[in-house]
């Protein structure tokens, strides 16, 4: 009797080198690239003390959310097109990607010197860390084994040209997904960048400047409010994916 040979599970990205992942143009390689900066920022927060660990976070903020957002715009469209578990893979994440959004959004209504940042930092910690996993072990191999090396540098320039248009803060009202995520893109991304450069040069200067520059942010962050609450904002929603829902999984 013939013994079928047993089909290998795909390798996990972490295992994998730069020429596997299909070179620098590579979807595959730009996801590990980031990921790989994720781990860094995640353990130069974790060893910066609370008040001095903003502009750590803004940079966390700028490389998790355009990442994610590129992902849910690009990538998860085509996984649920090409995987037979497509759809409940890229489910999973998104569910994680909101809670992140969500964890981030109460991180940010909370003093500095408030005892409740510590839980929640460590659960930021804790959920980027499970997405990156859940990504570079399932998702990616799984899309790595469905398309052509092209069709991966392609995907890579499409994803990174999002990538870099994409919102820089939480927004646990928008949509994970098309057509809410893309009508959100323009208006949110404009804000948050925006706001990023007042606190960027607000963390520079002087109190009496620093003070006048809060408040122009926090003007911006109410817009910001606004804008992600009206109804389109929050077309195509999986309703496990909807505010509240996510952190109760």
């Amino acid at each position: 009797m013939t013994t079928l040979p047993t089909q290998q599970p795909p390798l996990s990205l972490a295992k994998q080198d730069p020429a596997s992942l299909g070179g620098r143009l590579s979807v595959l390689y730009r996801q590990r690239a980031d990921h790989v900066r994720l781990e860094e920022l995640l353990r130069q927060l974790d060893a910066t003390p609370l008040a001095k660990q903003r502009p750590v976070l803004l940079d966390l903020y700028r490389l998790v959310f355009p990442h994610a957002f590129a992902e849910e715009s690009v990538l998860w469209p085509v996984l649920r097109r090409v995987l037979p578990e497509g759809k409940e893979l890229t489910l999973q994440v998104e569910q994680e990607h909101q809670e992140v959004n969500e964890v981030v959004s109460r991180l940010e209504d909370l003093d500095v010197a408030d005892p409740g940042r510590g839980p929640l930092l460590q659960r930021l910690a804790d959920l980027l860390r499970e997405d990156v996993r859940d990504e570079e072990d399932e998702l990616l191999p799984g899309l790595q084994q469905k398309l052509t090396l092209g069709q991966l540098r392609r995907l890579g320039l499409l994803w990174e040209v999002v990538r870099r248009v994409s919102p820089t803060r939480a927004h646990p009202v928008v949509a994970r997904r098309p057509p809410g995520n893309v009508v959100a893109a323009l208006p949110l991304t404009v804000i948050d960048r925006s706001r990023d450069m007042l606190e960027r040069v607000a963390l520079r200067s002087a109190p009496s400047i620093a003070d006048r520059l809060a408040v122009l942010d926090h003007r911006l962050g109410r817009a910001a409010r606004r804008v992600e609450r009206l109804p389109m904002m929050r077309a195509g929603e999986h309703a496990s994916t909807s505010v509240g829902h996510a952190a109760s999984l």
